[in-house]
């Protein structure tokens, strides 16, 4: 497997980005074209079909809403562990000065680094993206949704 860093972190499961979600969105898209409103008939069927064609879509987004709002507090847990493992202190005050994108991104910190990036952080406001590009020693996730 290759090494985790910050240019090949993002992650896509196939089976969702490049399947379910396109096959949907055709689906959606094909139903909105085929609508016909000419006559009450016709009308109440395009309905049906749209709405229908409108819920599919939206059911992989909502799983993948699902999975990433669950992977985020798992994220969190593992870095109030980190944490109390590195300092003997709770990670509570920490957290409330720090977004949960920022926290996200320290979790790709090392050990060694995950400290003194995290103060930086805190005192600079850095970004997601800039607290990962100043991550020397990527710890990498390879168990991500």
């Amino acid at each position: 497997m290759t090494p985790q860093n910050y240019k090949n972190h993002a992650r896509y499961y196939p089976f969702h980005h490049f399947i379910v979600t396109p096959l949907t969105l055709i689906l959606l898209g094909w139903t909105i074209a085929r609508t016909n409103f000419t006559t009450s008939e016709s009308s109440a069927e395009s309905l049906y079909q749209l709405l229908i064609a409108l819920i599919l879509a939206l059911l992989p987004l909502l799983a993948r809403i699902y999975a990433l709002k669950l992977q985020n507090r798992m994220i969190l847990n593992e870095m109030r562990i980190r944490y109390f493992h590195l300092t003997g202190k709770p990670f509570y005050d920490k957290e409330n000065q720090l977004k949960l994108g920022q926290i996200i991104s320290l979790r790709f910190a090392s050990d060694e680094e995950l400290l003194v990036l995290m103060e930086k952080s805190i005192e600079k406001g850095l970004s997601p993206k800039e607290i990962k590009l100043q991550i020397k020693n990527w710890k990498g996730d390879y168990r991500r949704v």
